[in-house]
């Protein structure tokens, strides 16, 4: 004869469970496999696809729900989406040991990835393959944060690559085209210790330069054009990468 489980007992399998500590308890919510990444990147907004069931546990793998007094004592309300809310925010992703390996294999091959389309070889100026920048980061004895920003992993890579000399490495140049009115020639003043090489200028009806820069300059150079030439100042963007074709190859 089978045996009944409590009333106040509830079996979840193939979940995604996040746990928060707080007031020296311990809160759990049980989520779709997924979807807890894709809620904190702003992906998904409805919390009936990420939350398999409204409640809240002290334990999701034994189906034990936190009693309310706990729940008022320690989050000050009762409201679960409000609870939950906070759990999902704040709360630690718990990951088996194969789900964790998955995560940093795919984070590992997302930066080589990001590395390798934001840079080239500067003696060459052709790009790298991703697998030349994943032998590159080995040797770096990298080890990858699944739970932090990307972008700023990419920009540490980049740096140690270049410190450490391990492959000559640099950013793939941006080509802009910059005009001016004829009357604000100090503007170039400004501009030129930003970039990187100048192809060609001209002063005709208006001041036209064409140069290269790195990315990480691009934001300062609109600000200072447009600062200076009250919005008459344009900047187009040529290409985005100053590359030669072809990738290297082993």
């Amino acid at each position: 004869m089978p045996i009944n489980q409590p009333s106040n007992q509830i079996k979840l399998t193939n979940v995604s469970i996040v746990r928060l500590k707080k007031g020296g308890k311990r809160f759990e919510i049980a989520c779709y496999k997924n979807k807890v990444l894709e809620y904190r990147n702003g992906v998904e907004t409805d919390l009936d696809n990420v939350i398999q069931i409204n409640n809240v546990f002290t334990n999701v793998s034994k189906g034990e729900v936190a009693p309310k007094d706990n729940l008022q004592k320690c989050f000050k309300t009762e409201d679960l989406d409000q609870i939950i809310k906070e759990i999902l925010k704040k709360g630690e992703l718990q990951v088996s040991e194969k789900e964790r390996t998955h995560q940093i294999d795919n984070t590992y091959r997302e930066i080589a990835t990001m590395v390798a389309e934001k840079c080239v070889n500067p003696e060459t100026k052709r790009p790298y393959t991703v697998t030349m920048i994943e032998k590159a980061m080995t040797e770096l004895h990298l080890s990858v944060n699944v739970n932090r920003n990307t972008k700023s992993q990419v920009l540490e890579v980049i740096k140690q690559l270049q410190e450490k000399k391990i492959i000559p490495i640099a950013r793939a140049q941006m080509r802009l085209r910059i005009t001016a009115p004829i009357k604000e020639k100090k503007v170039k003043e400004k501009l030129v210790p930003m970039i990187s090489n100048i192809e060609d200028e001209s002063y005709n009806d208006e001041y036209e330069l064409i140069c290269t820069i790195d990315p990480g300059q691009f934001r300062k150079i609109n600000d200072i054009l447009q600062s200076n030439t009250n919005g008459k100042g344009q900047l187009e963007l040529l290409s985005l990468n100053d590359t030669s074709e072809g990738d290297i190859k082993f």
